[in-house]
């Protein structure tokens, strides 16, 4: 049946597009800035020269409307504090005397300063620099950035959209700051943030913007009614405020419940709603509030987190029965396609068959063109482009790469057994600490070391062709026993190999089981400068031979002292790839699972006496309503137990979590029944120590006394002091002492130091207690 057309010609348009450039400009400008190679002026212009591609592309795509403000140096949450005059106290001094200088003190902090708190964007893998706010915040409008881009944009003929932070969802992100009370709220500021808002849209709408998109996703969780009672105070107000242009409110990463209502009834031009996922149910709620009469609705059917191309008719049709609920209907991505490399053409090495099924930001924006084409004009007109995309979702359903009978059949004998070790905490601790012999407040470091030219260098020679295996190998040996010595001279206590062979904490096992698919070119920004590949998952996985044995047994070959095995573990490894979207997250977790075991397995029989699965995506893929939360936390902790459990008692297990809000799922913790656990916990000093007490966590854990992702070198002293804080909560024969996170990012020269410190913090600590204490 042909679609006929929509009322009013539907527009094709996106919240945002990948920052970096095809080949990373961007991240390769600013960090040549930070080293002096590169000038502020340079800078400016590389981030000019993007933006103009990015809008070009988007144009050419056949996108209607670009959006600007989406472009950031560092984070978009961090430019929304600048534009409302939020600087700490700390940063002032810094932003004054040079705004982009201050502007990346804020970000990483310098010598002298700690910069802001990093943590999660709802449940994706990008982060975000906190805001700190305080009953004495007083804010101020800066739309001097916004009004820049949106100017450069109109010049070059487009038509754009500013998108902001929406004010609701940045208050309710932001924490109090250092100094203020904990229990301050910080949504408490919102009648004095409202007039800054109104003063930024009015500039806006004076530099020529018809419409402006507030972004609240804050919207997709469990909202109180007190704050639902504010989103609708602040959009009455700003809905009321004087020279404004058209608001388009935004939000997505679920359904909105309460909030949708709110929304509705907002004297605002516009809502943007998710409709990926669950797509009938977000319609039939849209329809049980009467729809929206009057607005404008964006439609947002194209997955804007994940790279399986589109199913236009399914789209169409989702497309097709919302026309009735709008004044008119545009097409977009369900969110910033921020969350998706840039280009899949790029990718020449993978299967041409898989490269059909995947859709990255070109491809996505060609679908929402597409789609609005065939909405607005009838679907005659992209009749073709229909066919093409029938043919590609039945080679991906019929497709052998994603089914293997071997791998389904022992993941449906898995038995509650195997997710259980073979004696409680209680007893294996104290196999382990007669094993393994620490002393109280035992170091360690999380696991990989500063990753080098000479390791970058070593590893092009080899996909070159310019060194052979053995070569190669030999390399990576050399730098092992480097890190082993400098381990052993600074006196680390349970040692790591350094990782010096990994590419990415995912992607290095990716490559080495079955059904995942790396790519090349598949940037994406996880914070800052900070970019990886996450790969695809598209089949059945598996682990054809050992993937870390060689070289942690080679590594504990030049000591006598205890070096982990360092692995993923298998939530991380779904949450930082591209998962498969034709199945249950729950049974992919568990294929994968299985296949760590049989490493964690052999690491055991070669001799390796701690194992690390790292599970710092766990917080991260926590859903963002509390109904969602058992079922996830049920098969996510399982998984990690299925992974780890078939050890002997006095092998000791270790995991890591780093930059999220872990007080959301401490009892999750508790189930993974892991002997150690190492947090992030520097930058938000010590917060995790205080809710792993509060909840009564019987197991070991090391909260970290050094913040790895600012360049800072923390002092013996400060190390110290943050030892002495988690002591309050947790006792001394309970407490570790590490880094925040690995060091891959870190350089040498700091590395040595801040350890060092790190050491002889623990060191002076540990003599604050008996000698047969622990």
């Amino acid at each position: 049946m042909t679609a006929k057309p929509a009322a009013a010609a539907a527009r094709a348009t996106v919240y945002g597009y990948p920052r970096q450039g095809q080949n990373r400009e961007l991240k390769k400008a600013i960090e040549g800035y930070w080293k002096g190679r590169v000038t502020a002026e340079a800078l400016r212009q590389t981030a000019a020269d993007l933006r103009r591609s990015n809008w070009q592309q988007l144009a050419e795509a056949g996108i209607d409307e670009v959006p600007t403000g989406d472009f950031s140096y560092y984070d978009h949450v961090l430019d929304t504090s600048v534009m409302l005059g939020a600087v700490p106290d700390r940063h002032r001094e810094a932003v004054a005397a040079d705004p982009l200088d201050g502007y990346f003190a804020m970000a990483r902090g310098t010598q002298d300063v700690a910069p802001l708190e990093m943590t999660k964007w709802f449940d994706t893998n990008y982060h975000y620099l906190v805001p700190e706010l305080g009953p004495d915040t007083v804010f101020t409008a800066d739309s001097t950035q916004q009004v820049a881009a949106l100017t450069e944009a109109l010049a070059l003929g487009h038509t754009a959209r500013p998108v902001l932070v929406g004010p609701l969802t940045y208050l309710l992100l932001a924490k109090p700051a250092p100094g203020v009370a904990a229990d301050f709220q910080p949504i408490t500021l919102l009648d004095r943030l409202l007039p800054v808002y109104a003063q930024v849209l009015a500039d806006l709408r004076a530099a020529g913007a018809e419409w402006v998109q507030l972004d609240e996703p804050a919207l997709v969780q469990d909202r109180t009614p007190a704050e639902l009672n504010a989103a609708a105070r602040a959009y009455r107000e700003l809905g009321a405020a004087p020279g404004r242009p058209k608001l388009l409110v935004a939000s997505y990463f679920g359904r909105l419940g309460d909030a949708l209502q709110v929304l509705a009834a907002a004297p605002v031009e516009g809502v943007a709603l998710d409709f990926t996922g669950s797509a009938a149910a977000k319609v039939e709620d849209l329809a049980a509030v009467g729809g929206l009469p009057g607005k404008r609705l964006v439609a947002g059917v194209v997955d804007g987190r994940n790279i399986w191309i589109n199913d236009y008719q399914k789209s169409l049709t989702t497309l097709g029965t919302l026309l009735g609920l709008a004044d008119r209907v545009d097409v977009a991505a369900s969110c910033s396609l921020l969350h998706v490399p840039l280009d899949a053409s790029a990718e020449r090495e993978i299967d041409p068959q898989i490269r059909r099924w995947l859709a990255f930001a070109r491809q996505k924006t060609a679908e929402i063109a597409t789609l609005a084409r065939g909405l607005a004009r009838g679907t005659d007109t992209i009749a073709a482009e229909l066919a093409a995309n029938r043919a590609d979702l039945a080679s991906r359903a019929g497709s052998a790469i994603t089914r293997d009978p071997a791998v389904r059949a022992r993941t449906a004998a898995v038995t509650d057994a195997d997710g259980r070790r073979s004696q409680p905490y209680e007893q294996r601790t104290a196999a382990q600490r007669a094993h393994l012999g620490l002393p109280v407040l035992p170091t360690t470091t999380i696991g990989s070391f500063p990753q080098t030219d000479e390791l970058r260098v070593a590893r092009a020679d080899l996909r070159a062709g310019r060194i052979d295996a053995a070569g190669y190998e030999e390399r990576i040996e050399h730098e092992i026993r480097e890190v082993i010595a400098f381990q052993e001279k600074t006196g680390i206590d349970v040692l790591v190999h350094g990782e010096p062979e990994r590419n990415d904490m995912v992607q290095y096992f990716a490559e080495q089981l079955t059904g995942y698919v790396a790519t090349q070119h598949g940037w994406v920004q996880s914070y800052g400068t900070r970019y990886v590949r996450p790969p695809v998952l598209a089949g059945d996985i598996s682990r054809p031979e050992p993937m870390t044995v060689r070289w942690t047994t080679f590594a504990q070959a030049q000591t006598s002292k205890p070096v982990k095995g360092m692995l993923t573990g298998p939530v991380t490894m779904l949450a930082w790839s591209f998962v498969r979207d034709d199945q249950p997250l729950g049974e992919t977790a568990r294929q994968v699972a299985l296949a760590l075991r049989d490493e964690v397995n052999d690491l055991e029989a070669a001799g390796t006496s701690v194992i690390q699965v790292d599970e710092p995506a766990l917080r991260e893929t926590l859903p963002l309503r509390a109904a969602d939360h058992g079922a996830y936390l049920a098969w996510a902790t399982e998984a990690f137990r299925l992974s780890t459990s078939g050890v002997r008692p006095d092998t000791q297990i270790h995991t890591h979590m780093c930059y999220a809000e872990f007080g959301d799922i401490v009892q999750a913790i508790d189930d993974l029944d892991a002997d150690v656990i190492s947090l992030e916990a520097a930058r938000s000093h010590m917060q995790v120590a205080g809710e792993l007490a509060g909840h009564g966590y019987p197991r070991e854990a090391g909260p970290g006394v050094w913040d790895i992702h600012s360049p800072r070198v923390p002092g013996t002293e400060e190390a110290a002091s943050l030892l002495r804080k988690g002591l309050e909560a947790i006792p001394a024969e309970r407490l570790w002492v590490n880094p925040d996170c690995g060091l891959k990012t870190r350089g040498w020269t700091e590395t040595r130091a801040s350890l060092e410190n790190l050491v002889a913090a623990a060191r002076e600590v540990r003599a604050e207690f008996p000698a047969d204490h622990g």
